[in-house]
């Protein structure tokens, strides 16, 4: 049964890897959720960010394509947008302004992804 956090949401999948950016955009379909995306590089991101007018919350990895994404992360924090990061990187190499970001560290399961964000919507 769908969440019902999830559930008509708008959700922006920022993710390098096909297989996990598919994997994320299949679990939350399943919930309901419309999935803007997926997108795999910083400058699409930023990109999406700017046009897209209704993203109602995100999933960032932070490492795309060996770019950090810290300036990704810095734009939906602007916006408002709710978002979960995910990293092989240890909580001490995030950044303090983004300390309080709900993290999972990778590798993941899609479904705790889907699981962290609803938590954030709640």
């Amino acid at each position: 049964m769908p969440s019902t956090g999830l559930r008509g949401r708008r959700i922006l999948v920022i993710e390098d890897e096909y297989m996990l950016a598919d994997d994320l955009r299949r679990a939350f379909e399943e919930q309901g959720s419309t999935v803007v995306g997926p997108v795999g590089n910083v400058g699409d991101a930023l990109r999406k960010i700017a046009i897209e007018t209704e993203i109602d919350a995100a999933v960032l990895d932070l490492n795309l394509g060996g770019e950090l994404a810290f300036s990704v992360a810095d734009a939906l924090v602007a916006r408002g947008v709710p978002l979960v990061i995910t990293t092989g990187y240890s909580e001490r190499d995030i950044p303090e302004r983004l300390a309080e970001i709900k993290r999972c560290e990778k590798p993941v399961d899609p479904d705790n992804i889907v699981k962290a964000l609803a938590g954030t919507l709640v």
